[in-house]
Parts: structure tokens; C-alpha cells; sequence
């Protein structure tokens, strides 16, 4: 536990028995899926995360040797599965385009795929190739200077026009939320960066976590779903809030692996406790069978397993680093319920429809997200295991 959060939060003095994990087998045949069913750019992003997170452990920002990665991977650091998608991207981007994938009504889903590009950067063989790096810096300008920003600064999450939300609607499909794709990728760029320029995009990484969250955030505790734009959600999506508080861990751990990290305590301190707010209130409405609803505090919905698992995810890294275990049975209840809905080819049943956010998905189709979400879930929970063996 790092020293500053002592004085913060009360650790729970309780035995915490642990819970067992899913198989080798089922999380292979879950990461088979994965890799076969992502396709949009922001499922390509959770992707290329949940295969680092839960493959390539040592170079995820849950790591203190994520700062610096090393300068070359070998064979048992290879990241291949990760880098592949950061490759394929770049290599389709018209060089026209500043967006690591053009054409999309979003801002927010093309940056999700930034940190494996930049990871890919940093490892290449070969230093005279800068498509990686142009790239990314590319991705980069277009959010912090192109894309239109509320009064307040928050960057939107649409190209045309100042709206903060989840999930904005192209061509029928849903592309997925801001605060994990985006402040993650700013704040990678910036501890990666170093120096004065990379602890500004530190501070900006944050500072659009907090701008969403004064803007999404109500009196419950949980986060809008929509808000500004042309229209607005008002129900308390469970993906979405399961995508803030997951995207804000990241924006935490990156602050607190980064060199850098003596110099945002006071920021650390608040994501963590902006981060607990929602899982705290999201567990109050766990249902007997570990799930929550598809909006959260709304009975009338349905169990959905995608963001059950994303929220079980971010509980158990949060018990690691803060010492306080108080939800960690309720993230056991969630992971016996998702263990239980993955069936023997690895599809995880039950999710909300990622297209449609408001409806579960149908008889024979899946969830790519969902099954990222497994992966993220089982890299945690393995993370948590070895914290409790220490």
C-alpha cells in the first residue's frame, strides 16, 4: 500500500478468504473469443488493455515497471497479441488523418487504442521508424486541440459537437465511453513523456476525469449516462459507470507508477475516492446472484454480466492498493455469477447488447467488450491472490 493512502481510508481488520479463480482452460477459450470478435475501434482498445493486463502483467500501469517499459521485449516479454493491434492500426491510418482511425463520430474510440501504440513505439526494434510515433502524437493533438470542449474544458466525446457521455450512436452501432479511453491515453503519453510537458498531460489526464465527473455525477453517487448535446440519459447506465471508474484506475495507477508520482498526491487521493464512490454505491445493489442491473438502481432492467464483471475488475485492484477489503465479497459474488455464465466455448451470456446499451444481447450473439472485461476481471483478481499471499 503507498504511504500517502494510510491516512486516508480505514483498513478493513477482517479475514478475507479467498476466492477461486476461473480455469485455465475456460479464461484461454474467453481470450480466443476476444481476439476473434473485436472488431470496432474501441473494442480493439479494451482488447489490446485486457491481453496486456492479463498476459503481460509486468507492463500494465498496475505495475511499478511500467515506467519505463523496456526498450526491447523478448520472447517471453513479447506482447505480440498487443502490438499486433497497435501495427494493424497504424498501418491502415490515412496519413491524412490525425484520429489513429478515421471516420469515426467519436473522439474518444480511436484514442483507446494510443497506449498499445505507444507501447509499440517505445519497444521497436528498430529506432529509425516513426510511424508509431507520429501516430500517437498524431491522436494526441487532435483531442487537445480539434475536438470541441465544454465551458469548463472537458473534451467531447463526439467530433461535432460538445456532448459528455458513455456511448454515442454511428450508423447503428455504439462506440464505447471517454473516460476509459481517453484520460488513460493522455496520462500514459505523459508518464512515458517525462519532464514538464509530460506532468501537463498528467494534469490533463486527471483534470478530464474530474470534468466529466462534475458533469455526470449526481446525488446518488453513480454517474448519467448522457449529459449536454442534443439529448440526454439520465439513468445510471451500469457499463458506463463500471467504464469511469475503470478508466479513472488507470489514470490513478499511471499517476502513482509515473515518476512524477510524489507530485500528485493530492490527485491520486481523489480518484481513489471518486473510484470507491461508484463501486461502493453500485455494490448496494447487488442482486442475490452477484449481478447488477443493466442500469444500475433500476430493478426494471436486467442483469447484465459485462458490467459486473468490469466493476468486480476495478474492486479488486482497489482492495490491493488501498487495504481495504470491505468489498471484496461482493466482488466474489461477482465473480462466482460471471464464472457461471461463460459458457464451454468461452462467450460470456448475458450482456447488455454493446450496440444498443439499453437491451440484452440476443440468442447467439456476444459481446466483445464483455469478454474483455472477463480478461481484465481474471488479471485482477489474479493481482489480488498474490497481494493477499504476501
Amino acid at each position: 500500500m503507498v504511504p500517502w493512502v494510510n491516512g486516508l481510508l480505514l483498513a478493513s481488520s477482517a479475514l478475507v478468504s479467498p476466492q477461486g479463480g476461473m480455469s485455465n482452460t475456460t479464461i484461454s477459450n474467453v481470450r480466443a473469443r476476444l481476439v476473434e470478435s473485436a472488431n470496432a475501434s474501441w473494442e480493439l482498445g479494451t482488447a489490446a488493455q485486457a491481453l496486456t493486463e492479463y498476459s503481460w502483467p509486468a507492463l500494465s500501469v498496475f505495475e511499478a515497471s511500467a515506467f519505463p517499459p523496456p526498450p526491447h521485449l523478448n520472447a517471453s516479454l513479447n506482447a505480440s497479441d498487443v502490438l499486433q493491434i497497435a501495427v494493424k492500426t497504424v498501418s491502415r491510418k490515412p496519413s491524412t488523418s490525425l484520429p489513429l482511425i478515421a471516420g469515426q463520430g467519436s473522439a474518444a474510440d480511436p484514442a483507446s487504442i494510443g497506449v498499445a501504440v505507444l507501447l509499440a513505439n517505445w519497444t521497436r526494434p528498430d529506432a529509425s521508424v516513426t510511424a508509431f510515433s507520429k501516430a500517437a502524437s498524431g491522436q494526441l493533438e487532435h483531442l487537445l486541440h480539434n475536438v470541441p470542449r465544454s465551458p469548463e474544458g472537458a473534451i467531447s466525446h463526439r467530433q461535432d459537437e460538445v456532448q459528455l457521455w458513455w456511448v454515442d450512436v454511428l450508423y447503428g452501432y455504439t462506440t464505447a465511453d471517454y473516460v476509459y479511453m481517453v484520460p488513460p491515453f493522455i496520462a500514459y503519453y505523459g508518464a512515458l513523456q517525462g519532464g514538464s510537458g509530460g506532468r501537463a498531460l498528467l494534469q490533463v489526464a486527471y483534470d478530464q476525469c474530474r470534468l466529466y465527473r462534475n458533469a455526470l455525477r449526481d446525488s446518488s453517487g453513480l454517474w448519467r449516462h448522457i449529459a449536454l448535446g442534443k439529448w440526454q440519459d439520465n439513468s445510471h447506465w451500469g457499463t458506463g459507470n463500471a467504464w469511469a471508474a475503470a478508466g479513472m484506475l488507470r489514470v490513478l495507477q499511471t499517476l502513482n507508477h509515473s515518476s512524477d508520482a510524489r507530485m500528485f498526491m493530492e490527485q491520486q487521493t481523489n480518484l481513489t475516492q471518486w473510484i470507491q464512490e461508484i463501486t461502493t454505491t453500485s455494490w448496494s445493489y447487488q442482486n442475490r446472484d452477484g449481478s447488477l442491473f443493466n442500469v444500475i438502481d433500476a430493478p426494471s432492467s436486467f442483469p447484465d454480466a459485462s458490467s459486473t464483471a468490469l466493476l468486480a475488475s476495478v474492486t479488486y485492484r482497489m482492495a490491493a492498493f488501498t487495504n481495504d477489503t470491505t468489498l471484496i465479497p461482493a466482488a466474489d459474488k461477482a465473480l462466482t455469477f460471471i464464472q457461471n455464465n461463460i459458457d464451454e466455448k468461452g462467450w460470456l451470456q448475458n450482456t447488455v447488447d454493446p450496440y444498443t446499451f439499453h437491451t440484452p444481447s440476443k440468442a447467439g450473439e456476444h459481446s466483445p467488450e464483455g469478454q474483455a472485461f472477463v480478461l481484465l476481471l481474471h488479471a485482477a483478481h489474479t493481482a489480488w491472490l498474490k497481494w493477499l499471499s504476501k
